[in-house]
């Protein structure tokens, strides 16, 4: 079973920007994608960004843009630059793996850690 863990999150300024990580145990077929989704308090839970073991990425309108992700396969680990940080992008954000293309929907990902919280203030 992949372990997931992040770490990074933090409380910060509108404008300021902040770079959550994301460490996985091992590489399966089940880690193919890599992501985060993130939820807000009363708020349903949303995708963020996910990439592809290829290194295709995606992201959410919301934050096109502004947030980038990498993936250092060697290290096991992805990275989510977050620049231009806005109150709204405060959230708890998860990590997340799944097969390929399983990022973007949270019913398909296979493994998840316990979040890292975002709190952006004005």
């Amino acid at each position: 079973q992949v372990q997931v863990v992040e770490s990074g999150g933090d409380s910060v300024q509108m404008g300021a920007s902040l770079t959550l990580s994301c460490t996985i145990s091992q590489y399966t077929i089940n880690t193919a994608c890599m992501g985060w989704f993130r939820q807000a308090p009363g708020k349903e839970r949303e995708w963020v960004a996910s990439i592809e073991d290829d290194g295709k990425s995606n992201y959410a309108d919301a934050v096109k843009g502004r947030f980038t992700l990498s993936r250092d396969d060697a290290k096991r680990t992805l990275r989510l630059q977050m620049d231009s940080l806005k109150p709204e992008d405060t959230a708890m954000y998860t990590c997340v793996t799944g097969r390929p293309r399983g990022c973007e929907s949270w019913y398909w990902t296979k493994a998840w850690g316990q979040g890292t919280q975002v709190t952006v203030s004005s």
